[in-house]
This record gives structure tokens, C-alpha cells and sequence, in this order.
């Protein structure tokens, strides 16, 4: 495994296992099982996932075990929408703790720069009766993130960042904070692959998180099952693009290699899904070879910009009236 370093001096995984749309118990705890047999140690969740508690107690027999030491693993979790508010911060990021069982997790992030309202702890997006989800317009980006500073303070978590801000809110906290983020995670594949972002991030040594890194195409069968609509998204077809197939062929490998290579080489750390040992095992060998700079350009004209966003947060009806929606601005390439 090969590391990409932090602000802060923490490394972190060039390729970590993202746990969205992982909900069967048996099924999460047999895929991190063989995720950490495999290697890797980067594994990113988020209170709305609901997986908590599995992760933790995969990760809790592993280190009880003597098989992994704590600080050989690096721990993302994410502050719900109901969560955005500085007064809950706190209570959320100790209910994900408890949950994985931990003193602290590696990175902590900010799910969406959108808030929710609160009724309680598990209705993570509570609907109105217009059928919308109801938004909390008082979401109050710097003084959210001064409560997360806190968090790094008081050694719950090592390290804070961002996810699904756009270039401007990246800005504004920035010009506020006196601990920077670490990271920015974003939706990030071939067809989505936001340079003015990725350079904006760069120049203020911000590193980014890509996620759906193939597409996300799990989605298709995974929104029936959680009562949302797999109508609510275009999933682009990466994985069976000419271009990752003729590449994929002159290198002899899978064409979410392909997809996951020519993102390390672009810059971006990456957090593909996976349950099956196979692909598992595909995902993270992807250090055994490079793309020449021909294969690197040809990838890089798949760019389609915002047309090539999937991820607008569609199954949160009404979400696009919250004041702090990212996606309004579609200079801002986020």
C-alpha cells in the first residue's frame, strides 16, 4: 500500500474501502474481514450508513486479537445533516465512537454542508408533509466548523475535513478556521473530474477524496432497498467505456484498475466500495504498474464537467432549497 501525507504529517491510504451502500450485517463483516486480510486499513463510514457498530466490531476483534495495532488503521466517519449544528456535534461524533468502539477516529467529516432538522437521533432526513425533506436554513457553516475544531482539540478525532463542498464553502471556512481541513471528498471518476477543484484543493495543501470512483453503479440495486428510487440518478458507465477497455487490454488489467490508477496519478486519494474478495483484490492492485502519459491524456478527455455529475442529492427531495446547496454554482466544478 502506498500513502498519500496530510497536512497534518498523518498518512493517509491511496486506496481505502468505502462502506456506503454496505447494510447486511453478515455480508459488511465478512467484506472487512477480507478487506483487512487483503491490506487495507483505510475504511470510511458515516453515521448515515448505519454500519457502524459492524465496523467496529470487525476492527475491535482484529485488534483484540493482536492482528492490527489501532494506529495501523486510519478511521473516517461523517457528521449527519441532523447533525449540522455546533450544540450536537459533539453528541454525534460520540455516538459514532461508542458505536465503533474507539478513543478517537483519524479524519471526521462534514457529510454535506446541508442541515437537516432535528427530531432525534435515527430519522437522518425527516420528511414533511409536502414530501420533502425538512431543511434547517440556520445551518451555520463557521460556527459548525469552530465545533468541529473542538473535536480535534479534545482528541476525538486526529484530523477534520469536508465532503461535497463546493469551491466557495472551502473558501469561507478556510478564511475562518484556525485548524484547516485535511481533505475534501468529492464525488471523483473519469467522467467527473473537476480540475479547477483538485488544483483549488492543491494550492491550499488540501488533499481529495474521491468517491464513486466507478460510476457508484451499486446504486442501481441499492436504493429499492432503502426506499429510494434508482430513477433519482444517471449512473455513468465507466466501467464500460471504449477508451478504460482498450487501455484496460494494452495493460492486461480490469477496468476499474485502469479508472483507480489514472485517479492516483491525477492526485486523488481514492475509497472505492466492494464486498466480493475479487473485487477487493482488484481494487488495491493497483500499485504494480503506471500509465504512460499518452494513456493519462486520452483518460483525461473523458472529462464531461458537471454533465458528468451524478451525486446531486436527488433522494433528498427539497434538498436543493437549502440555502447551502453545493451544487448551485456549477463554476465552482463541485
Amino acid at each position: 500500500m502506498k500513502f498519500g501525507k496530510l497536512h497534518t504529517e498523518q498518512e493517509m491510504p491511496q486506496v481505502g474501502l468505502g462502506l456506503w451502500q454496505v447494510n447486511d450485517p453478515d455480508e459488511f463483516e465478512k467484506a472487512v474481514d477480507t478487506a483487512l486480510e487483503l491490506g487495507y486499513r483505510h475504511f470510511d463510514t458515516a453515521y448515515t450508513y448505519k454500519n457502524e457498530v459492524q465496523l467496529g466490531k470487525v476492527l475491535h476483534k482484529w485488534i483484540n486479537t493482536g492482528k492490527i495495532k489501532r494506529e495501523e488503521l486510519f478511521i473516517t466517519t461523517k457528521l449527519p445533516q441532523i447533525g449540522m449544528d455546533r450544540a450536537r456535534i459533539e453528541h454525534f461524533l460520540k455516538l459514532s465512537l461508542t458505536s465503533l468502539q474507539m478513543t478517537y477516529v483519524d479524519l471526521y467529516l462534514l457529510h454535506f454542508p446541508i442541515g437537516f432538522k432535528y427530531l432525534n437521533d435515527n430519522e437522518l432526513a425527516p420528511i414533511g408533509e409536502d414530501g420533502n425533506v425538512l431543511i434547517d436554513n440556520s445551518t451555520d457553516l463557521k460556527a459548525i466548523w469552530e465545533g468541529m475544531e473542538e473535536q480535534v482539540v479534545s482528541g476525538r478525532t486526529k484530523s477534520i475535513g469536508l465532503s461535497n463542498f463546493n469551491i466557495n464553502q472551502i473558501q469561507r471556512i478556510v478564511n475562518h478556521s484556525k485548524i484547516l481541513p485535511v481533505c475534501v471528498q468529492v464525488e471523483m471518476n473519469v467522467y467527473l473530474q473537476q480540475p479547477i477543484l483538485l488544483q483549488f484543493c492543491n494550492n491550499l495543501n488540501i488533499a481529495v477524496v474521491g468517491y464513486g470512483n466507478f460510476g457508484s453503479p451499486g446504486r442501481i440495486t441499492h436504493f429499492p432497498k432503502i426506499g429510494r428510487s434508482s430513477s433519482d440518478f444517471k449512473c455513468p458507465q465507466v466501467l464500460t467505456d471504449p477508451d478504460v477497455l482498450t487501455i484496460g487490454t494494452k495493460y492486461k488489467k480490469a477496468p476499474a484498475q485502469i479508472l483507480l490508477r489514472y485517479l492516483i496519478q491525477y492526485g486523488v486519494l481514492c475509497i472505492p466500495s466492494a464486498v466480493s474478495a475479487e473485487f477487493l483484490k482488484q481494487n488495491i492492485e493497483v500499485f504494480d504498474f503506471e500509465l504512460e502519459e499518452l494513456d493519462m491524456e486520452k483518460l483525461k478527455l473523458l472529462d464531461q464537467g458537471e454533465v458528468g455529475r451524478s451525486f446531486k442529492l436527488a433522494f433528498y427531495k427539497g434538498c436543493e432549497n437549502h440555502a447551502e446547496y453545493p451544487f448551485q454554482d456549477t463554476t465552482s466544478q463541485l
